[in-house]
Protein backbone atom coordinates (compact mmCIF):
# COMPACT_ATOMS: atom_id res chain seq x y z
CA UNK A 1 0.00 0.00 0.00
CA UNK A 2 1.22 3.53 -0.83
CA UNK A 3 0.79 5.01 2.64
CA UNK A 4 1.41 8.59 1.46
CA UNK A 5 -1.34 8.28 -1.15
CA UNK A 6 -3.70 6.60 1.33
CA UNK A 7 -3.24 9.37 3.91
CA UNK A 8 -3.70 12.07 1.28
CA UNK A 9 -6.81 10.43 -0.17
CA UNK A 10 -8.46 10.34 3.26
CA UNK A 11 -7.72 14.00 3.94
CA UNK A 12 -8.88 15.01 0.44
CA UNK A 13 -12.14 13.08 0.88
CA UNK A 14 -12.88 15.05 4.06
CA UNK A 15 -12.14 18.37 2.36
CA UNK A 16 -14.34 17.51 -0.61
CA UNK A 17 -17.15 16.91 1.89
CA UNK A 18 -16.63 20.38 3.33
CA UNK A 19 -14.89 19.10 6.48
CA UNK A 20 -11.51 20.48 7.50
CA UNK A 21 -9.99 17.44 9.20
CA UNK A 22 -7.30 19.21 11.21
CA UNK A 23 -10.14 21.06 12.98
CA UNK A 24 -12.47 18.11 13.44
CA UNK A 25 -10.70 16.34 16.32
CA UNK A 26 -10.38 19.46 18.43
CA UNK A 27 -14.01 20.54 18.20
CA UNK A 28 -14.80 17.64 20.52
CA UNK A 29 -13.33 17.36 23.99
CA UNK A 30 -10.13 15.41 24.33
CA UNK A 31 -7.67 13.75 21.98
CA UNK A 32 -7.21 10.39 20.34
CA UNK A 33 -4.85 8.38 22.55
CA UNK A 34 -3.25 4.95 22.72
CA UNK A 35 -5.11 2.54 24.98
CA UNK A 36 -1.79 0.83 25.73
CA UNK A 37 0.28 3.87 26.76
CA UNK A 38 -2.25 6.65 27.33
CA UNK A 39 -0.17 8.95 25.14
CA UNK A 40 -1.85 11.18 22.52
CA UNK A 41 -1.16 10.46 18.86
CA UNK A 42 0.66 12.90 16.58
CA UNK A 43 -1.15 15.77 14.85
CA UNK A 44 -1.33 13.80 11.62
CA UNK A 45 -2.86 10.81 13.37
CA UNK A 46 -5.36 13.06 15.17
CA UNK A 47 -6.52 14.16 11.72
CA UNK A 48 -6.72 10.62 10.38
CA UNK A 49 -8.64 9.30 13.39
CA UNK A 50 -10.90 12.33 13.73
CA UNK A 51 -12.38 11.26 17.05
CA UNK A 52 -11.27 11.49 20.67
CA UNK A 53 -10.83 8.40 22.83
CA UNK A 54 -8.69 5.30 23.21
CA UNK A 55 -7.54 3.18 20.24
CA UNK A 56 -6.19 -0.38 20.01
CA UNK A 57 -4.85 -2.68 17.33
CA UNK A 58 -6.72 -5.93 16.65
CA UNK A 59 -3.97 -7.85 18.43
CA UNK A 60 -4.18 -5.61 21.50
CA UNK A 61 -7.95 -6.10 21.70
CA UNK A 62 -7.50 -9.87 21.55
CA UNK A 63 -4.67 -9.79 24.09
CA UNK A 64 -6.94 -8.08 26.61
CA UNK A 65 -9.64 -10.67 26.12
CA UNK A 66 -11.98 -8.53 24.06
CA UNK A 67 -13.11 -8.56 20.45
CA UNK A 68 -13.95 -6.13 17.66
CA UNK A 69 -17.65 -6.07 16.81
CA UNK A 70 -18.53 -7.61 13.47
CA UNK A 71 -18.64 -5.15 10.59
CA UNK A 72 -16.51 -2.46 12.29
CA UNK A 73 -13.92 -0.82 10.05
CA UNK A 74 -10.44 0.08 11.22
CA UNK A 75 -8.62 3.41 10.93
CA UNK A 76 -4.95 3.88 10.20
CA UNK A 77 -2.23 5.59 12.21
CA UNK A 78 1.19 6.34 10.79
CA UNK A 79 4.68 6.33 12.29
CA UNK A 80 8.23 6.74 11.08
CA UNK A 81 10.60 3.78 11.35
CA UNK A 82 14.32 4.18 10.78
CA UNK A 83 15.94 1.51 8.64
CA UNK A 84 19.60 0.85 7.83
CA UNK A 85 20.77 1.25 4.24
CA UNK A 86 24.22 1.01 2.73
CA UNK A 87 25.47 4.08 0.90
CA UNK A 88 26.44 2.92 -2.62
CA UNK A 89 29.31 5.42 -2.90
CA UNK A 90 30.91 5.23 0.54
CA UNK A 91 29.80 1.79 1.67
CA UNK A 92 28.76 3.28 5.00
CA UNK A 93 25.51 2.30 6.68
CA UNK A 94 23.09 5.20 7.02
CA UNK A 95 19.63 5.42 8.53
CA UNK A 96 16.70 6.61 6.46
CA UNK A 97 13.11 7.24 7.60
CA UNK A 98 10.40 4.91 6.32
CA UNK A 99 6.71 5.66 6.81
CA UNK A 100 4.72 2.74 8.24
CA UNK A 101 1.17 2.31 9.48
CA UNK A 102 -1.04 0.35 11.87
CA UNK A 103 -4.75 -0.44 11.70
CA UNK A 104 -6.53 0.53 14.92
CA UNK A 105 -10.05 0.47 16.34
CA UNK A 106 -11.76 2.96 18.64
CA UNK A 107 -12.63 1.42 21.99
CA UNK A 108 -16.33 2.00 21.23
CA UNK A 109 -15.96 -0.46 18.34
CA UNK A 110 -14.91 -3.20 20.76
CA UNK A 111 -16.56 -5.41 23.35
CA UNK A 112 -14.96 -6.60 26.58
CA UNK A 113 -12.51 -3.67 26.80
CA UNK A 114 -12.77 -0.91 29.40
CA UNK A 115 -11.21 2.57 29.03
CA UNK A 116 -8.08 3.09 31.11
CA UNK A 117 -7.44 6.79 30.68
CA UNK A 118 -10.87 8.41 30.50
CA UNK A 119 -10.95 11.42 32.80
CA UNK A 120 -13.64 13.87 33.76
CA UNK A 121 -13.14 17.03 31.76
CA UNK A 122 -12.52 20.12 33.85
CA UNK A 123 -13.50 23.56 32.68
CA UNK A 124 -10.72 26.04 32.12
CA UNK A 125 -11.73 29.10 34.11
CA UNK A 126 -9.63 31.61 32.20
CA UNK A 127 -8.51 30.13 28.88
CA UNK A 128 -7.62 33.57 27.58
CA UNK A 129 -5.05 33.95 30.35
CA UNK A 130 -3.47 30.67 29.29
CA UNK A 131 -3.20 31.92 25.72
CA UNK A 132 -1.79 35.26 26.83
CA UNK A 133 0.90 33.54 28.91
CA UNK A 134 1.99 31.46 25.90
CA UNK A 135 2.05 34.52 23.66
CA UNK A 136 3.97 36.65 26.17
CA UNK A 137 6.59 33.96 26.73
CA UNK A 138 7.11 33.31 23.03
CA UNK A 139 7.32 36.97 21.95
CA UNK A 140 9.67 37.87 24.81
CA UNK A 141 11.91 34.88 24.15
CA UNK A 142 12.08 35.51 20.40
CA UNK A 143 11.95 39.31 20.33
CA UNK A 144 8.84 39.19 18.17
CA UNK A 145 6.58 42.25 17.88
CA UNK A 146 2.77 42.12 17.84
CA UNK A 147 0.95 45.26 16.70
CA UNK A 148 -2.81 45.88 16.77
CA UNK A 149 -4.51 48.31 14.46
CA UNK A 150 -8.09 49.17 13.61
CA UNK A 151 -8.21 47.40 10.27
CA UNK A 152 -9.16 44.21 8.49
CA UNK A 153 -5.81 42.52 7.93
CA UNK A 154 -3.91 39.91 9.92
CA UNK A 155 -0.43 38.97 8.73
CA UNK A 156 3.14 38.13 9.67
CA UNK A 157 5.91 40.23 8.10
CA UNK A 158 9.26 38.34 8.04
CA UNK A 159 11.32 41.41 7.08
CA UNK A 160 10.43 43.19 10.33
CA UNK A 161 9.64 40.02 12.32
CA UNK A 162 6.26 41.49 13.19
CA UNK A 163 2.67 40.23 13.50
CA UNK A 164 -0.12 42.70 12.74
CA UNK A 165 -3.69 42.06 13.89
CA UNK A 166 -7.01 43.92 14.09
CA UNK A 167 -8.06 45.08 17.55
CA UNK A 168 -9.39 42.36 19.83
CA UNK A 169 -12.73 44.17 20.09
CA UNK A 170 -13.21 43.69 16.34
CA UNK A 171 -13.54 39.92 16.83
CA UNK A 172 -16.94 38.42 17.66
CA UNK A 173 -15.41 35.78 19.94
CA UNK A 174 -12.21 35.49 21.93
CA UNK A 175 -11.52 32.13 20.30
CA UNK A 176 -11.57 33.75 16.85
CA UNK A 177 -9.01 36.30 17.99
CA UNK A 178 -6.62 33.74 19.45
CA UNK A 179 -7.04 31.36 16.54
CA UNK A 180 -6.04 34.18 14.18
CA UNK A 181 -3.09 35.21 16.34
CA UNK A 182 -1.83 31.63 16.70
CA UNK A 183 -2.08 31.27 12.92
CA UNK A 184 0.28 34.22 12.43
CA UNK A 185 2.60 33.09 15.24
CA UNK A 186 2.92 29.72 13.52
CA UNK A 187 4.01 31.59 10.38
CA UNK A 188 6.60 33.44 12.48
CA UNK A 189 8.30 30.18 13.48
CA UNK A 190 9.34 29.81 9.84
CA UNK A 191 11.69 32.82 10.06
CA UNK A 192 15.29 32.02 9.10
CA UNK A 193 16.48 32.58 12.68
CA UNK A 194 13.97 30.01 13.98
CA UNK A 195 12.88 26.95 11.97
CA UNK A 196 13.92 28.50 8.64
CA UNK A 197 10.84 27.33 6.77
CA UNK A 198 9.81 30.44 4.81
CA UNK A 199 11.04 30.99 1.29
CA UNK A 200 10.38 34.00 -0.91
CA UNK A 201 6.93 35.61 -0.46
CA UNK A 202 4.26 33.57 -2.23
CA UNK A 203 1.04 34.91 -3.72
CA UNK A 204 -2.44 33.67 -2.85
CA UNK A 205 -3.39 30.59 -4.84
CA UNK A 206 0.16 29.43 -5.44
CA UNK A 207 1.35 26.04 -4.23
CA UNK A 208 3.94 27.52 -1.85
CA UNK A 209 1.31 29.80 -0.32
CA UNK A 210 -1.13 26.93 0.17
CA UNK A 211 1.52 24.78 1.79
CA UNK A 212 2.53 27.39 4.34
CA UNK A 213 -1.13 28.23 5.06
CA UNK A 214 -1.80 24.57 5.74
CA UNK A 215 1.04 24.45 8.27
CA UNK A 216 -0.24 27.61 9.96
CA UNK A 217 -3.82 26.32 10.13
CA UNK A 218 -2.80 23.01 11.68
CA UNK A 219 -0.50 24.80 14.14
CA UNK A 220 -3.21 27.26 15.14
CA UNK A 221 -5.67 24.45 15.70
CA UNK A 222 -3.29 22.59 17.99
CA UNK A 223 -2.51 25.72 20.03
CA UNK A 224 -6.19 26.59 20.39
CA UNK A 225 -6.82 23.09 21.70
CA UNK A 226 -3.84 23.37 24.05
CA UNK A 227 -5.39 26.49 25.60
CA UNK A 228 -8.81 24.88 26.06
CA UNK A 229 -10.58 27.34 23.75
CA UNK A 230 -13.68 26.23 21.90
CA UNK A 231 -13.44 26.97 18.18
CA UNK A 232 -16.73 26.24 16.36
CA UNK A 233 -16.41 29.47 14.34
CA UNK A 234 -12.72 30.26 14.54
CA UNK A 235 -11.31 28.88 11.31
CA UNK A 236 -11.30 29.58 7.60
CA UNK A 237 -13.97 27.31 6.20
CA UNK A 238 -14.55 28.90 2.84
CA UNK A 239 -14.39 27.71 -0.74
CA UNK A 240 -11.19 29.58 -1.66
CA UNK A 241 -9.11 28.02 1.09
CA UNK A 242 -10.55 24.53 0.66
CA UNK A 243 -9.93 24.60 -3.09
CA UNK A 244 -6.32 25.68 -2.59
CA UNK A 245 -5.70 22.95 -0.05
CA UNK A 246 -7.26 20.39 -2.37
CA UNK A 247 -5.05 21.55 -5.22
CA UNK A 248 -1.80 21.26 -3.31
CA UNK A 249 -2.71 17.94 -1.71
CA UNK A 250 -3.68 16.39 -5.04
CA UNK A 251 -0.43 17.63 -6.60
CA UNK A 252 1.80 16.35 -3.80
CA UNK A 253 0.82 13.13 -2.06
CA UNK A 254 3.58 13.53 0.53
CA UNK A 255 2.75 17.04 1.66
CA UNK A 256 0.06 16.42 4.29
CA UNK A 257 2.50 14.16 6.13
CA UNK A 258 5.21 16.81 5.87
CA UNK A 259 2.88 19.69 6.80
CA UNK A 260 1.63 17.96 9.94
CA UNK A 261 5.22 17.31 11.03
CA UNK A 262 6.25 20.91 10.37
CA UNK A 263 3.19 22.21 12.24
CA UNK A 264 4.05 20.04 15.23
CA UNK A 265 7.60 21.43 15.25
CA UNK A 266 6.18 24.98 15.08
CA UNK A 267 3.84 24.34 18.01
CA UNK A 268 6.65 22.88 20.12
CA UNK A 269 8.85 25.84 19.25
CA UNK A 270 6.17 28.29 20.41
CA UNK A 271 5.47 26.38 23.62
CA UNK A 272 8.95 25.34 24.72
CA UNK A 273 11.41 26.90 22.29
CA UNK A 274 12.51 23.72 20.55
Amino acid sequence: MDIFQTVTDRIVAELENGVIPWRKPWQAAGLAISHTTGKPYSLLNQMLLGRAGEYLTFAQVKQEGGYVRKGEKSSIITFWKWIDKEDEETGETVQIPFLRYYNVFHIDQCEGISPKYTKELTETANPDETAEAIIADYTAREGLTIEHEHGNRAYYQPATDKVVLPLMKQFAESSEYYSTLFHELTHSTGHEKRLNRLDAPAHFGSEDYSKEELIAEIGSSALVYHCGLETPNSFRNNTAYIQNWLQVLKNDKRFIVSAAGKAEKAVNFILVGQ
